[in-house]
This record gives structure tokens, sequence and C-alpha cells, in this order.
């Protein structure tokens, strides 16, 4: 059966081309060639011990049935814990919502807020599926190149330059995918107050906010409460295929955002949340510091190490696990009229180390950055500077 009247929203979205670089890499790896993967945003660390004993535990006692589409009680009160005991915030359980996934939590926040014709101001380059989701409700995502000097984030000049009678709000990410960088506080805050005095939304994607390696921890729920933060227990928590995650909403938000989600989602996975409860536990988050700290360790061997091949990185991230690189100078040794994505295809076919180049993140960038995750192991990622030597043919490699 074939369908001959797809949804115009369609065209509005595009291919992930993260995913095809993914399935390339899968391919020659079933050709039995090795490849080192830096590509997909995903920790190489996996749940902890006691988050696992706990999924055990709740399916052994049953304990599967539907929860409340907000989420386990006892789930959003840890949840609110956690910014006391992390952040000294005090946010009550009842703006929590926990959900499937921070996608999810994003996909409720703009079926809240989007209309169609709606216009979303979002920095160029951004993680895509934040466009996506503006365009599943008809709205328009408006990138705004944002470029090193503005530590590839939005401006509050730029807010204010680029908002019109159309704009509804901003979606900022702090850190950011795909360049690791955070927007600064006092930056923010001016964004803040700009976008509220417009009668606009602030969406502050922060899945990415327990991976911050330099400076003090930091919410932008210190800065407003009216504004929606979007978290998930991906990234930090090391839980990517358990699909669970959680926003903070202005209280006037919650009846809303409830209704929405019991209509589209039910619920959040029961196991995932009963599993997700040991997270807080001491031990847990002992370990998940101690993750993070590999992890600055393996950012702080692998930015030099880009340097001196000749890549440039322009801005240091200072939080996730990825490294936005400019490849401009690297691009003679390439096809010619290749750009970044020639680049990434080339390394992988000729050395196997899976990288992205910048297409999918937004036109602005797209042509000459490169990303790499360094979510893998200290020994793939030493191997990885050997064979982007050898590609590159730097003497020594």
């Amino acid at each position: 059966m074939t369908f001959s009247h797809l949804a115009s929203r369609l065209d509005n979205i595009a291919p992930f081309h993260v995913m095809e670089l993914a399935k390339m890499a899968a391919a020659l790896e079933q050709q039995g060639r090795h490849i080192i993967h830096m590509g997909i945003g995903e920790p190489d660390f996996t749940a902890a011990p006691l988050v696992i004993e706990a999924a055990a535990r709740a399916m052994a006692d049953g304990k599967m049935q539907y929860t409340s589409a907000t989420g386990l009680p006892a789930l959003r009160a840890a949840i609110s814990a956690h910014y006391r005991q992390a952040f000294d915030l005090d946010i009550a359980p009842e703006r929590i919502i926990v959900t499937a996934g921070a996608s999810a939590a994003l996909l409720l926040a703009c079926a809240a807020l989007v209309e169609k014709g709606s216009e979303v101001l979002m920095p160029d380059p951004s993680y895509p599926c934040n466009r996506h989701f503006v365009a599943a409700f008809d709205g328009q995502a408006k990138m705004i190149a944002s470029g090193p000097d503005q530590r590839f984030q939005l401006s509050d000049e730029m807010v204010r330059q680029h908002w019109s009678e159309h704009t509804r709000g901003v979606l900022l990410a702090s850190p950011s995918n795909p360049t690791g960088t955070s927007i600064l506080h006092s930056e923010l805050a001016k964004i803040l107050a700009t976008v509220r005095g417009k009668g606009g939304f602030s969406i502050v994607d922060e899945i990415y906010q327990g991976l911050t390696y330099d400076g003090e921890p930091f919410s932008a729920l210190s800065l407003a409460d009216d504004i929606i933060v979007i978290n998930s227990f991906s990234k930090y928590f090391n839980m990517t295929g358990w699909r669970l995650g959680w926003m903070v909403v202005p209280e006037t938000l919650v009846a809303p955002i409830e209704k929405l989600a019991q209509n589209l989602f039910i619920c959040p996975s029961a196991i995932a949340q009963h599993a997700a409860l040991a997270c807080f536990e001491p031990d847990s988050l002992a370990l998940y510091e101690a993750r993070k700290s590999e992890f600055k360790r393996r950012r702080d061997y692998l930015v030099p190490a880009l340097v001196e091949l000749g890549f440039k990185v322009p801005v240091m991230p200072d939080g996730a696990f990825y490294v936005y690189a400019d490849c401009s100078a690297l691009l003679n040794g390439v096809k010619e009229g290749g750009d970044a994505d020639t680049l990434v295809k080339d390394v992988l076919n000729q050395v196997g180390v899976s990288m992205v180049s910048g297409l999918d993140f937004g036109p602005y960038t797209a042509q000459h950055y490169i990303r790499l995750s360094y979510a893998t192991s200290m020994e793939n990622l030493q191997e990885a500077v050997r064979r982007l030597g050898q590609f590159l043919g730097k003497n020594g490699a």
C-alpha cells in the first residue's frame, strides 16, 4: 500500500545525517573493519549498577503498570531534591513533569506553545531535532548564524535584532549539541529578560547540564521561574535507551502539559521510572561524578591533539562530550570541491574513524566544521588521533 497524500509538514523535516553515517559505519563493521565511533552522541558508560538492580526489582515486584502522566510522585520528589542538593534551588515537585525522554519533553513544550506560523529563534548550529520539533507543530525555526565569537550561541543582541511580529519564543541549549559550549550566565539572564519583555516563551535544553567541566553547577532556573527547562536521564545518568527525561515548567503550564501528556504518551516507562530513583543514591552519584571526571580527561586530551593535527577549535567546549572543530585548513587534501561532509566520509572509509560533519546542525557551519564525540575510551581516542594523523599525512602519526 502506498500513501499519495503525506502531510506537507514532512517537507520541513530533513533526514538525520548523523544516523545515516552511523549506518555506513555499521556496514563497514559487518565487512570486518574495525571502526572507532566518534559520531553518535551517546555515553559509552551504561546505567549505574544500583539503577539496573532497581529495574530488576521493579519487574520482579510487578511494578509495570501505567503511572501518572506526569510521572511517579517519588521520582518527581527525587528530582526536586536533586535541584536542591546540586544547585541550591527550591523547585516544587509539582512543577516537574517526567517524560519519555527529553524528546518527549520538547514535543510537549512545542505542542503547548507553538502554533501555525509561530517563529522560534535558535542558534545555527544547533541540535537538528529541535527545529524539527517546532516544524512538527507547523511552526518555523528561525536559525540565526552564531559563530565562535558568540560561543556558537545566541546573544541578547541577536535575539533583539531577529525578533519579529511572528516570533513567539526562543529555544536554547546550554551546554549545546554539537558545540559543547554554554551560554554565559550573564548573557542568558539578558536573553530571558528580553524574551519576557516581549511576551514570549523561553525553552532551555539542559540535558548536558550535568556534564559541565568549568565553573560551578548552574541551571537557568536560578535566573527565572517563568521558563521551561528540559533535562534527561540519558547523558549524565547514562540511560540513553531507557527513554526517560523531565521538564520543569511554570505552575500555570502544569495542567496544560499534563493534558497533552495524558493524550500523547499516557505515561513514561514505569520500569525506567522505578529504576531512575536509584540515580540519586549516594553511590550512584559518586559514580556519575567519577565518569564526569573521565569525560573531562578525554576532552583535555582530544582538543590539543586535534589542534596539533591542523584542526581549529575556536571555542573550548565546557560541557557535553563533543568537540566542534573547524576543518577548513584540511580540506585541500580531499576531493576537489570537497567539504566537511566529504572529509568525514573519506576518513570513515579510509582509516575507520566515524565522525559527523556540521551538515545536520544548520547551514552556517555545515561546510567547514565537524563534530567529534569523546564518549569513547581513552585508548580509542588515542588510536583515532593516530589514524587521523595517518589520513592527513602527519609526520610521526
